[in-house]
C-alpha cells in the first residue's frame, strides 16, 4: 500500500490493536500520538509547536525531513526557534568527536528552558546515539531527555512518541544493527522542487579513521522499484532534480536478492518524464565503474558533477586508511571521467594530518590536487575517533605540524579552485533557481549543473524553475549574471 492508501485505510477503520506489519503500525501510532497531542494542546491551551535541528550529513537532513513529516501528521506546528518549542529534536551527527561536545552544550541550555516549559519534551536520535557511552552519559546526567533513538530505527518515531505520551517515561530504544527498510512513511521536504532520495543505509567499507560503519550498520540497498516509485511521485508533486544518497553509492544493489548495479538504477531513473536532473553522492572510487562512467556520459539528465573523495594522495597513507585504491589507480580514474564527460566538476573530501602522514606524504596529496585540478575540495585536519582503528595508531602528527600543512592545502585547493570556476566566464548557463538570494534581496540564487552557485536579479516567482543566465563576473566560488532571453521553464 502506498502512503496515501494507509491513510485513508486508517481514516475508514481504525484498528484496536497495533498491526505487526510495517508502515501500518506507524499510521497506527500516529493516530494514537494524534489524539494525545489534541489532549495536550487542550491542556496547554494552545497548538504544542515542534524544532527539529540537524546535525550533520546529507543521510541526516533527509532522515529530518521524515521526523518532520511524522510529527506535521500527528498535528505539531513547526517553530524555527529551538528555544521557543514545545518538542525540540536534535539528529545528531558523530563524525567528529567534538560534535558531540556541541550537543551537550546545547542540551544544558535546553534543560534550563524546559523547567520554565511543562509542556516541553526533547528527543535525540541520529549516530551519536548509537555510542553505547552516549546512552549512558544521557541516562546518568541528563534525564529530562525524554526521547533517544538511533539511525537503525527512525521509521519507528512515531511508535516510540506515543510511548512516550503515555507512559511520561523516558524513552530508549537503540537498535545494534538491522536489514530492515521501512517504506511509504510521510516526509516533509524542505524545498519543493528538489528532493533526496535515500537508495542505501550503511557502509562496508571500514576506514579506519571513520565511525560512520560504526553507527549506520551494514549496507543494505532499497528496492529499485521502490525508489522509482518514490521518485515518480516527487516528480508527480513538482520535484524536478534529485539527490541519491548513501554512504557509497556506488556498491548500490549488491545486497539485494536480485544484483542491480548503480548505473542500471540510473538508466532507468532517467526515463521518469518531468525528472531533469540526477545528482548523487557519495561516490567511493573503489566501486565506480566502467559502466557507470558511461552512463553518465551518455545521459541528458545526470548532472556534470562528481564527488569524488581522495582523502589521500599519498599509496602508503591511503593503504593505512583501508581506502583500498593507490594514487595511480585514482587518478586514472579521474583520466578515465574526464575522457568520457569533458565538462565534469570534480570535487573532493583531503585529510590532513593522518597518523603517520609525512611531508614527503604530504606532497604526494598537494600533487594530486595539483594534477585533478578540484573545483573546491573539503579540506580536513584529521579528528582522532574514539572507536576506530586509526585513534589507537602509532605516531600521531604534531599539532602544529598539521595546521602548516592544512594552511598550505587551503592555499592551493583555493587558488586552483578559482581558476577552475573562472572556466564558465562569458558564457550562457542552464541554471535552477533555489532561493531568494541571502544577502540582497534583488538577487536570485540558482545551481548550475556543475554545482556552482549563481546570483542574478530576479524575483521569487523564479524559484523552483529553469532560466539561462549569461554568467558576467566569476568571484571565485559563484557568479554574478543576468537572465538571458532564453526560455524560462
Amino acid at each position: 500500500m502506498t502512503e496515501d492508501k494507509i491513510q485513508k485505510h486508517f481514516m475508514e477503520e481504525f484498528p484496536t490493536e497495533p498491526p505487526v506489519s510495517e508502515p501500518e503500525r506507524q499510521y497506527y501510532f500516529i493516530q494514537r500520538a494524534r489524539e494525545d497531542l489534541k489532549k495536550m494542546s487542550e491542556a496547554a491551551g494552545r497548538p504544542l509547536t515542534f524544532c527539529v535541528t540537524t546535525f550533520g550529513c546529507q543521510m541526516n537532513a533527509r532522515d529530518s525531513e521524515k521526523l518532520v513529516g511524522i510529527l506535521e501528521e500527528i498535528g505539531y506546528i513547526e517553530e524555527p526557534d529551538e528555544e521557543k518549542a514545545d518538542f525540540v529534536i536534535y539528529n545528531t551527527c558523530t563524525v567528529r568527536e567534538n560534535a558531540n561536545q556541541r550537543v551537550y552544550g546545547r542540551l544544558g541550555q535546553l534543560g534550563r528552558i524546559k523547567k520554565k516549559n511543562p509542556h516541553m519534551m526533547i528527543a535525540l536520535c541520529g549516530c551519536m546515539m548509537q555510542e553505547p557511552e552516549v546512552v549512558e552519559k544521557l541516562k546518568k546526567s541528563y534525564r529530562f531527555v525524554d526521547l533517544i533513538f538511533g539511525t537503525h530505527n527512525i521509521f519507528k518515531f512515531a511508535e516510540l512518541l506515543a510511548t512516550r505520551m503515555e507512559s511520561g517515561d523516558m524513552v530508549i530504544d537503540i537498535w545494534k544493527d538491522t536489514d530492515k527498510i521501512v517504506e511509504d512513511l510521510p516526509s516533509e521536504r524542505k524545498y519543493s522542487f528538489k528532493s533526496g532520495v535515500n537508495i542505501m543505509f550503511g557502509c562496508n567499507n571500514f576506514c579506519s579513521y571513520c565511525i560512520v560503519p560504526y553507527v549506520r550498520g551494514r549496507e543494505r540497498s532499497r528496492n529499485p522499484r521502490a525508489i522509482i516509485r518514490e521518485i515518480e511521485r516527487l516528480v508527480a508533486d513538482g520535484v524536478v532534480e534529485v539527490m541519491l544518497l548513501g554512504q557509497n553509492v556506488n556498491s548500490y544493489g549488491k545486497t539485494l536478492e536480485e544484483p542491480i548495479t548503480f548505473a542500471r538504477l540510473l538508466k532507468e531513473i532517467e526515463k521518469i518524464e518531468g525528472l531533469e536532473r540526477i545528482r548523487f553522492m557519495t561516490s567511493h572510487p573503489k566501486d565506480l565503474s566502467d559502466e557507470l562512467i558511461q552512463v553518465m556520459a551518455e545521459s541528458k539528465k545526470i548532472c556534470t558533477h562528481l564527488h569524488l573523495p581522495v582523502q589521500s594522495g599519498s599509496t602508503r597513507i591511503l593503504e593505512k586508511m583501508n581506502r583500498r585504491y593507490t594514487k595511480e589507480g585514482y587518478l586514472e580514474l579521474v583520466r578515465k571521467i574526464r575522457a568520457a564527460v569533458p565538462d565534469i566538476s570534480l570535487t573532493t573530501d583531503i585529510i590532513v594530518g593522518f597518523p603517520g602522514e609525512t611531508e614527503e606524504d604530504f606532497q604526494e596529496t598537494l600533487d594530486v590536487v595539483r594534477q585533478v585540478r578540484y573545483d573546491s575540495a573539503f579540506t580536513f585536519i584529521y579528528s582522532r575517533r574514539t572507536g576506530t582503528p586509526a585513534a589507537v595508531m602509532k605516531d600521531q602528527v604534531p599539532e602544529d605540524v598539521v595546521k602548516d600543512r592544512f594552511n598550505r592545502l587551503l592555499e592551493e585547493v583555493q587558488r586552483i579552485s578559482a581558476e577552475m570556476c573562472a572556466r564558465y566566464e562569458g558564457t550562457v548557463q542552464r541554471v535552477l533557481v533555489e532561493s531568494v538570494n541571502e544577502h540582497d534581496e534583488s538577487l536570485m540564487t540558482g545551481r548550475m549543473s556543475g554545482n556552482l552557485l549563481v546570483h542574478f536579479p530576479g524575483d521569487a516567482s523564479l524559484i523552483g524553475k529553469f532560466v539561462d543566465v549569461s554568467l558576467d563576473e566569476c568571484r571565485g566560488f559563484y557568479y554574478l549574471g543576468k537572465m538571458t532571453e532564453g526560455k524560462t521553464e
